[in-house]
């Protein structure tokens, strides 16, 4: 994780803090945890702890429902990004291929024993 990442992720704003910087109510907050929309850490005392990106997350969610929408259209538009994401991270370019290709026929070269190679310009 790079350092700009890991500084988002790290959880460190209490529920207090998050409801005066989201403008949500404590409830509000639970709920969306409740339904699986947001996950904050928990201290060994289980108190919620909050990450920069936890509260991007929970301004979304706040943008989405004043946009009309509703939290299972928002759990389908969350399920969405994280199927959008796993496809490109699946999907290899030309690139990839051209790589992946080059580094087996190099590998079988190193793997051949040496009468299958004479006569191929190797000893």
């Amino acid at each position: 994780m790079k350092g700009k990442e890991l500084r988002r992720s790290m959880a460190v704003f209490s529920i207090g803090a998050v409801m005066k910087l989201t403008d949500l109510s404590a409830r509000q907050i639970r709920y969306y945890e409740d339904q699986g929309l947001i996950s904050p850490e928990r201290t060994s005392g289980n108190r919620r702890m909050f990450s920069l990106n936890d509260m991007d997350r929970l301004l979304e969610i706040k943008d989405f429902l004043d946009e009309g929408l509703n939290i299972a259209a928002i759990k389908r538009e969350y399920a969405d990004r994280k199927d959008r994401n796993l496809q490109k991270q699946q999907a290899l370019t030309d690139e990839d291929v051209r790589r992946i290709l080059r580094d087996e026929l190099q590998n079988q070269g190193r793997f051949a024993t040496p009468s299958q190679t004479i006569g191929k310009g190797r000893f």
